[in-house]
């Protein structure tokens, strides 16, 4: 079959070729965009007189159909077609005549498919930012119901200082903010619309591109033509902020594999996010988790491919650009789906406080403060430091931690000792005097809550 650019060329190539050449297995995901582009195409071309009113009106209305009809299954996608736009147009001329050939005046698929595919993702970032925000909403509550739940804090994947579970979980609601954050300002810059571009130096038509413009949402329009349609950098932002929030789902997931394993024994996972083994039957495997980890590579992989895809094309348009729908596509769909589970997986956790005090007191990570308590008594903090190290030493030994070594043997080291020091190491009372902006405090993290909270509702 000849093609609709038929032309100084015969329109027909080979089988193979127009496999290779084709995009609409992909690309057909943008109809609503490619049709509400085309209606607000048509609806200016009329207002400007470049075609009669009634053309237009014609038009839409056959756009609408096509619309109506693709969504409710009557109409299915051709996959002998180029591309969405190329099918589109075709089914309408086949549905209102000559008409239909009207639609792509004074536009090209060059920015046609540049207007689609922005429309399209920003469509599909307001998705993403809104599964963000349910996972913030799980965190946030399961940090509520854990503010006073001591945990071994960690450095260097060492237990370093007491903090609540709730302190470590709003860390990642912050990170979580934050990729609102860098999706909302992605969209922002590509909220521009490149409509009125055309192939790449604009159109001898009087058009008004600030009119499409406003029918679709768009905040501006671009200023360059050849711009308008060779920029991607729209998607390689969106692969990137992506890629970050994806790096935080796995950061998180590693700490929930750890914290479900018999050896720390945190957490315990809900069934509906575990897996078994085919073969031994004690196992409850953090299946979930672990390819949120692992998907977080194919997002990576998708980011680059864009980037390397992209470096080396001269302006304007080339076809290497078709390879951006596949990549970005995909980094979509991954960082959905990722969402999805992981949000439920950690409402639905249960959380062992036993387990993670314990850990906390065997691992002598109130030892800054036993150092602490004997500073505000005058010793020099070098001093200091060396009698805690010493001591924690001695319990080790005798198998005890700070708060169950008699009083007579911490008087050994020092006289500065007095009862009074075991209220000063608890682990409560360490988490409690941590009153710092943004500390592990328990007032600190009912603050953090909140301060997160107020961003959801804002």
């Amino acid at each position: 079959m000849a093609k609709m650019w038929a032309g100084v060329t015969s329109g027909v190539t080979d089988s193979i070729a127009d496999d290779f050449n084709s995009s609409i297995r992909f690309d057909c995901k943008m109809y609503k965009q490619d049709i509400a582009g085309s209606m607000a195409h048509a609806a200016m071309l009329g207002a400007k007189g470049i075609i009669t009113d009634t053309e237009a009106e014609t038009l839409i209305d056959g756009l609408s159909g096509i619309l109506d009809d693709l969504e409710s299954g009557k109409l299915n996608f051709d996959m002998t077609c180029e591309d969405i736009h190329m099918f589109i147009e075709q089914v309408l001329t086949e549905r209102i005549g000559d008409v239909g050939k009207k639609l792509h005046t004074a536009r090209s698929r060059n920015d046609q498919v540049a207007l689609d595919l922005r429309m399209y993702l920003r469509d599909e970032t307001g998705s993403i930012i809104s599964l963000v925000r349910e996972l913030m909403i799980a965190v946030t509550d399961k940090a509520e119901e854990n503010k006073d739940a001591i945990l071994p804090g960690y450095t260097h994947l060492q237990r370093a200082q007491p903090i609540t579970f709730g302190h470590h979980l709003m860390a990642y609601a912050m990170m979580f903010l934050r990729d609102i954050d860098r999706l909302r300002d992605a969209v922002r810059r590509m909220n521009v619309s490149p409509i009125g571009s055309c192939a790449l130096a604009g159109t001898t038509y009087d058009t008004d591109r600030h009119f499409e413009a406003e029918r679709l949402s768009f905040d501006s329009i671009c200023l360059n033509s050849i711009d308008g349609v060779s920029d991607r950098d729209f998607c390689v932002e969106l692969a990137s902020a992506m890629s970050i929030l994806m790096m935080h789902l796995s950061r998180f997931s590693e700490e929930v594999i750890l914290w479900s394993s018999w050896e720390f024994k945190y957490i315990t996972l809900s069934d509906s996010y575990t897996t078994g083994s085919s073969i031994m039957p004690q196992k409850k495997n953090p299946d979930m988790a672990e390819l949120v980890r692992g998907k977080t590579g194919r997002v990576y992989g998708d980011l680059m491919g864009l980037l390397t895809a992209f470096k080396g094309l001269p302006l304007a348009y080339n076809k290497d650009m078709q390879e951006d729908k596949e990549a970005i596509f995909d980094a979509f769909e991954t960082v959905e789906m990722c969402l999805k589970v992981f949000a439920p997986m950690i409402a639905t956790m249960t959380v062992h406080r036993d387990n993670m005090k314990r850990a906390a007191q065997t691992g002598f990570i109130n030892a800054t403060d036993l150092a602490d308590y004997l500073v505000r008594r005058g010793l020099p903090f070098r001093s200091a430091y060396k009698i805690s190290g010493q001591i924690v030493a001695e319990c080790m030994k005798k198998d005890l931690v700070l708060e169950t070594l008699p009083l007579e043997d911490y008087k050994k080291y020092s006289e500065l000792f007095e009862e009074d020091l075991y209220a000063d190491i608890d682990l409560l009372a360490c988490v409690e005097k941590r009153i710092s902006e943004g500390g592990t405090s328990v007032k600190s993290v009912e603050a953090q809550i909140e301060y997160v909270r107020e961003a959801l509702r804002a």
